[in-house]
C-alpha cells in the first residue's frame, strides 16, 4: 500500500487500538495519530509510550482531521460513540471498529450515522491478548492475523478497498463476510469457548475442595481454562451482543455434552470411544488445514 494517511484518529487507546496504531506507524501508514479515551491515565500513558502522538479530550476531537478513524471501544458503546462522532465524519473518511460481534455494531450504525453511514466499514482482527490495557499494545500484534469485514450494502466501495489495503499493509489476511454470518460463527469457535471456560473455572473453584483441586491443575487445564483471564467487561458485552446465536451454540454444545454423559452412565465404551475419535480425528483434519498462529512476540 503506497498511500499514507495524513492523521489517524483511535477512540479506544487500549490493547486493540493501541497495537493498531503501533502497527500503522511501524508500516509507515499514518503521519500523525490522535487518541482518546474514557480514562485520562489511559490516554495520557497511550501518548508516553508513543502508542499516539496527541491525547485528545474527546472522542470528537480525535476525529478532528483524521482521514482514518477507528473505534476500539466495547462494543455496547458502539452507538454512543458514533453519535459523538458523526458530525466530523467527511464522506471520504475511513471509518471501521474492531469489535468482536457486527450485527449489534452494524444496527448501531445505522441508527447513529445518518448520513455518514456509507464511510463506516465493520471490521473485526481476530487478534488479542488475554492481557488487557494499552500497556500490552504491540505493533505485531495483527501480523499473519485474519480480519473479517462485513461492509454494508451502503458502504462506498473505495472505502472497503482502502480498509482491505490498509490491513494487509499489516501483514493480515482480509476477508469479506454478511453480519450475521459472522456473528453465527464466531458464536460457535470463538464466544462459546469463552462462555465454557467462564463457566468452567467457575465450577471447579466454587466446589469446598475446589482450591485443593487447582493446586493440582496441570498444562491441560491451563490450556483449556487460558481465555478465562480475558477482560471481563468486554467480553460481558459480546455475550450479550451475541445472544441469539450463542444461545444457539450453547444448546448444540449441550446435545454433544448429553450424549457422552449417556454413554458414560450406560458404560457405553463403544459409542464413547466413537465421539471421543471423531473429535480428536476432526481435530488434526481442521489443525492440518487451518494457518498457523503466529508467535507471541516478545
Amino acid at each position: 500500500m503506497s498511500a499514507t494517511f495524513n492523521q489517524l484518529g483511535v477512540i479506544g487507546c487500549g490493547l486493540m487500538g493501541g497495537s493498531f496504531a503501533l502497527a500503522m506507524k511501524k508500516a509507515g501508514l499514518v503521519r500523525r495519530v490522535v487518541g482518546y479515551s474514557k480514562s485520562p491515565s489511559t490516554t495520557e500513558t497511550a501518548r508516553r509510550m508513543g502508542v499516539i502522538d496527541l491525547a485528545a479530550e474527546s472522542a470528537l476531537l480525535a476525529v478532528s482531521g483524521s482521514d482514518i478513524v477507528l473505534l476500539a471501544v466495547p462494543v455496547a458503546a458502539t452507538e454512543s460513540t458514533l453519535k459523538a462522532i458523526r458530525h466530523l465524519i467527511h464522506s471520504d473518511v475511513l471509518l471501521m471498529d474492531v469489535g468482536s460481534t457486527k450485527g449489534d455494531v452494524v444496527d448501531a450504525a445505522r441508527r447513529a450515522l445518518g448520513k455518514q453511514l456509507p464511510t463506516f466499514v465493520p471490521a473485526h482482527p481476530i487478534a488479542g491478548k488475554e492481557s488487557a490495557g494499552v500497556q500490552h499494545a504491540d505493533a505485531n500484534l495483527y501480523q499473519g492475523r485474519q480480519v473479517i469485514l462485513t461492509p454494508l450494502e451502503q458502504t462506498r466501495p473505495e472505502l472497503v478497498q482502502r480498509a482491505t489495503d490498509v490491513w494487509s499493509a499489516l501483514g493480515c489476511q482480509v476477508l469479506k463476510m454478511a453480519p450475521h454470518n459472522h456473528d453465527a460463527a464466531f458464536a460457535a469457535v470463538s464466544h462459546l469457548p469463552h462462555l465454557l471456560a467462564y463457566a468452567y473455572f467457575n465450577a471447579v473453584a466454587r466446589q469446598p475442595s475446589g482450591r485443593d483441586f487447582l493446586s493440582l491443575a496441570g498444562s491441560g487445564f491451563r490450556d483449556f481454562t487460558r481465555i478465562a483471564a480475558s477482560d471481563p467487561t468486554i467480553w460481558r458485552d459480546i455475550l450479550i451482543a451475541n445472544k441469539q446465536e450463542l444461545l444457539t451454540q450453547t444448546q448444540k454444545f449441550r446435545e454433544s455434552l448429553d450424549a457422552m454423559e449417556q454413554a458414560i452412565q450406560k458404560g457405553d465404551t463403544s459409542g464413547l470411544e466413537a465421539m471421543i475419535r471423531q473429535a480428536s480425528e476432526g481435530r488434526g483434519q481442521w489443525q492440518l488445514s487451518s494457518p498457523p498462529t503466529p508467535p507471541k512476540s516478545k
